[in-house]
């Protein structure tokens, strides 16, 4: 079932939003070669909890961290590791949440490790702007698939895989709730959109193929031929007039 937020319910998911941008961005500027990815979910962890949130992804359906930490050809669901250190030209994507007064926010960056590489540079910088090629349908009357295919239209335009087997998702009071936002469809199909609706809008782009595999730890997803993938998400509101990006 789709749930409506009522102005006052946005107002305490945007101060959830706010929490989520700032752990965020306190790791991005931690991360260097030579951090490990368990170094980064304790700065996350830690951030969140002085917010007087939680982290919204730790112990959720069993997960070990505070973050989701995926680096290189992992595509989401990393497992934060003392073992996994950073190195230079490393890319790593950071999925995180908070959840504060009962309400939840989502978001997740892909960052560089030191200097990266020309092409881990664009694939980044696409599947950011596939985000915002999204949200531009992201408005009262229009339909979900008009984002999911803009998001599919500008990625593969670029000669990219997009993900089928993770989507995004409504949030609110529980982090993952209907309806369910995928990155590839049909435009003018799905679910009419409505002023209040609250969606984690989340692009996750592979420099190859699409299809991707999971590793033995149960968690963490990998493209199936090796090469890079990247992930950008935000919660989102949507409003009669367009959206507003409440961990931005």
């Amino acid at each position: 079932m789709i749930t409506i937020k009522s102005a006052s319910q946005i107002e305490k998911m945007r101060k959830s939003g706010a929490v989520t941008k700032g752990a965020l961005e306190l790791v991005e500027k931690s991360i260097r070669p030579g951090i490990s990815t368990k170094q980064l979910d304790k700065i996350a962890h830690d951030y969140i909890i002085s917010k007087g949130a939680k982290p919204n992804v730790l112990n959720y359906n069993g997960f070990p961290g505070s973050i989701c930490a995926s680096v290189n050809d992992e595509v989401v669901h990393g497992i934060p590791s003392k073992h996994c250190i950073l190195k230079e030209g490393d890319i790593i994507s950071v999925d995180m949440g908070a959840v504060l007064d009962g309400w939840h926010s989502d978001a997740a960056r892909t960052f560089a490790v030191g200097k990266i590489s020309d092409e881990a540079r664009q694939l980044i910088e696409v599947t950011k702007q596939c985000f915002f090629e999204g949200i531009k349908y992201a408005k009262h009357g229009a339909k979900l698939g008009d984002i999911s295919y803009a998001i599919q239209k500008y990625a593969e335009g670029h000669g990219y895989g997009v993900v089928r087997d993770l989507v995004g998702h409504g949030i609110g009071t529980s982090l993952h709730e209907d309806p369910s936002v995928p990155n590839f469809g049909k435009a003018n199909h799905g679910v009419k959109l409505a002023a209040g609706m609250v969606l984690a809008i989340e692009p996750m782009i592979n420099e190859g193929t699409w299809r991707v595999e999971m590793l033995d730890d149960g968690w963490t997803i990998v493209t199936q031929d090796g090469k890079l993938s990247a992930h950008y998400e935000n919660t989102v509101a949507i409003t009669k007039t367009g959206c507003e990006i409440l961990t931005l």
